[in-house]
C-alpha cells in the first residue's frame, strides 16, 4: 500500500506562483510513474504533468513553460512547481502513482488551488 500525501494548495492571485509537494511512503520513484492531475468543478480529471520511473517528463499543452514537475528521490517526494498561474488553473491538484507494467495505481487526497483577484 502507498500513501500520498499532497500539501501546498491555497489561494493566489493570477500571474503568482504556487508550490506542490506529494509525499510518498516509502521509495517507490523507480517502480513507480508519479503524476500531477487536477480537477475543476464540473470538468473532468486532466493529467498536468507526470514523471516517469525512467526520469523522463510529460506536460500538458496548457501548462508547459509554467509548470514544473520534479522530485527529492532522498524525500520521496515529488512537486510541482506552478508559475505564472492563471484563473483557469483553479482545481483540485492530486498525486498519483502508478506501478509499472500494472494496473496499480494510489491518488492522494487532493489539494484546492484557487487563482483570483
Amino acid at each position: 500500500q502507498v500513501q500520498l500525501v499532497e500539501s501546498g494548495g491555497g489561494l493566489v492571485q493570477p500571474g503568482g506562483s504556487l508550490r506542490l509537494s506529494c509525499a510518498a511512503s516509502g521509495s517507490i520513484f523507480s517502480r513507480y510513474a508519479m503524476g500531477w492531475y487536477r480537477q475543476a468543478p464540473g470538468k473532468q480529471r486532466e493529467l498536468v504533468a507526470s514523471f516517469l520511473a525512467s526520469g523522463s517528463t510529460n506536460y500538458a499543452d496548457s501548462v508547459k513553460g509554467r509548470f514544473t514537475i520534479s522530485r527529492d528521490n532522498a524525500k520521496n517526494t515529488v512537486y510541482l512547481q506552478m508559475n505564472s498561474l492563471k484563473p483557469e488553473d483553479t482545481a483540485v491538484y492530486y498525486c498519483h502513482a502508478q506501478r509499472a507494467y500494472s494496473s496499480i495505481d494510489y491518488w492522494g487526497q487532493g489539494t484546492q488551488v484557487t487563482v483570483s483577484s
